[in-house]
C-alpha cells in the first residue's frame, strides 16, 4: 500500500531542482575547482533517487522516461572519443585542446575538450547509478 506523503512529495520537487542545478554548477566548476563529471553525476543521481523515495519508481519513470543503459553507452562513447581523438592528430592519448571565444552574455570564455570528457563521465555515472537503483527497486 502506497501512502500519500504530501509534504515529502512537495519538498522533494523543490529539493530535486536545488540539487540538480547545484550538480550542473559543480559539473562546470570542476575544470578549475574540485568537482566535474563524477561528482556532478552523483549529485544528479541523488536528486533522482530523492524523487524515487518521495514518489515511486513507476511514477519517476513516467516523469523521466530515460533509458539509463543508452545514457551509459553514450557517455562512454563521448569520453573515449574525446580521450582518443588526439591520437589521430599525432598527439598523446588524453591530450586536451582549448581556445578562447567571445560568447554573447559571457564575454571572453575558454572552452575545453576536457568539458566533453567530463560530460561523458557525467552520463556514465548517472546511467550506471540509476541502472543499479532501478534494478534494486524492481525487486519485490
Amino acid at each position: 500500500m502506497k501512502t500519500n506523503d504530501l509534504i515529502l512529495q512537495f519538498t522533494a520537487k523543490i529539493v530535486f531542482f536545488i540539487i540538480f542545478f547545484f550538480s550542473i554548477h559543480i559539473f562546470f566548476a570542476g575544470h578549475y575547482t574540485p568537482g566535474g563529471g563524477f561528482v556532478g553525476g552523483l549529485l544528479t543521481s541523488s536528486a533522482i533517487v530523492l524523487l524515487v523515495i518521495a514518489f515511486d519508481l513507476k511514477t519517476v519513470r513516467k516523469i523521466l522516461p530515460i533509458n539509463y543503459m543508452y545514457m551509459t553507452a553514450t557517455g562512454l562513447i563521448i569520453a573515449v572519443a574525446t580521450a582518443a581523438y588526439p591520437i589521430f592528430d599525432g598527439k598523446p592519448f588524453f591530450t586536451h585542446y582549448f581556445d578562447y571565444f567571445d560568447l554573447p552574455l559571457f564575454g571572453k570564455t575558454s572552452l575545453h575538450t576536457a568539458t566533453l570528457f567530463d560530460l561523458g563521465v557525467f552520463l556514465v555515472v548517472v546511467g550506471v547509478t540509476m541502472t543499479i537503483i532501478q534494478t534494486i527497486g524492481e525487486d519485490e
